[in-house]
C-alpha cells in the first residue's frame, strides 16, 4: 500500500466549524449552582474566569471558541459552581415592561400575535384597575385598541392565561427571553 493510500485512510472527518466568540461581555453562559439550580447568566469573560481559577466546571460547551495568539478555548454554555451558593428561596421580580413580556412569551394574550406588542389593563384603570402583575398582560397594538376600556367579558376577548406574578427564579435578571438549545436540560419553563 503507497503512502497516498494510507494517508486516505487514516483521515479524521474535520468537526463541524467553530465560530469565533462573539461579544465576550454579553451574558451567554447559564452558571448553575452546585445543586444544578439556575442561578444566572453570566459573560463568557466571567465564566473563563470562574473556570480558570477552579471555581466552576463546565457541564456543556458551544461551538464558540476564543482565540489568542497562543491558545484557543471552547466557550462553555453550561456551567456549574463546585460550591454550593445559599441565596433567598424568594425574590421578588420586578414589575416593569419586559418582564411582563416575558413572563407572557412575547405573546398577546388575546390573539397569540407577536408583533407590535403593547402592555394592557385586564380590568382598565378607568375602572379601579391595579397597575401591577394580577392586571397586566401582553397585548397586540389591534387587541388592545379593540378591547379598549372594556374587560376582556364585556369585549368577548378571553385571555390566554390569567395574569400573576411571576417566580421564575433568574429569569427576573432578565436573561432568558431566548434560551438557548443546551439550556434546555437544565432549566425549566
Amino acid at each position: 500500500m503507497n503512502t497516498q493510500a494510507r494517508k486516505e485512510e487514516t483521515r479524521i472527518p474535520p468537526p463541524a466549524p467553530a465560530r469565533i466568540a462573539p461579544d465576550l461581555s454579553a451574558p451567554r453562559v447559564l452558571v448553575l449552582n452546585a445543586s444544578y439550580e439556575p442561578l444566572q447568566v453570566t459573560s463568557i469573560k466571567r465564566a473563563i474566569t470562574l473556570l480558570q481559577y477552579g471555581v466552576a466546571e463546565v457541564l456543556e460547551e458551544s461551538r464558540d471558541v476564543i482565540r489568542s495568539p497562543s491558545t484557543v478555548l471552547q466557550v462553555p454554555s453550561v456551567i456549574r459552581l463546585r460550591k454550593y451558593v445559599r441565596r433567598p428561596r424568594t425574590e421578588a421580580v420586578p414589575f416593569n415592561r419586559r418582564n411582563v413580556l416575558r413572563r407572557d412569551h412575547f405573546t398577546c394574550q388575546y390573539c397569540g400575535s407577536q408583533h407590535e406588542l403593547t402592555l394592557d389593563h385586564v380590568q382598565p384603570r378607568s375602572r379601579g384597575g391595579k397597575h401591577g402583575w394580577d392586571n397586566v398582560v401582553t397585548a397586540c397594538r389591534e387587541c388592545n385598541q379593540r378591547k379598549g376600556n372594556r374587560t376582556p367579558e364585556e369585549a368577548a376577548m378571553p385571555l390566554r392565561t390569567l395574569p400573576h406574578a411571576p417566580t421564575f427564579g433568574v429569569y427576573a435578571h432578565g436573561q432568558f427571553a431566548h434560551w438557548q438549545p443546551e439550556w434546555s436540560g437544565y432549566i425549566r419553563g
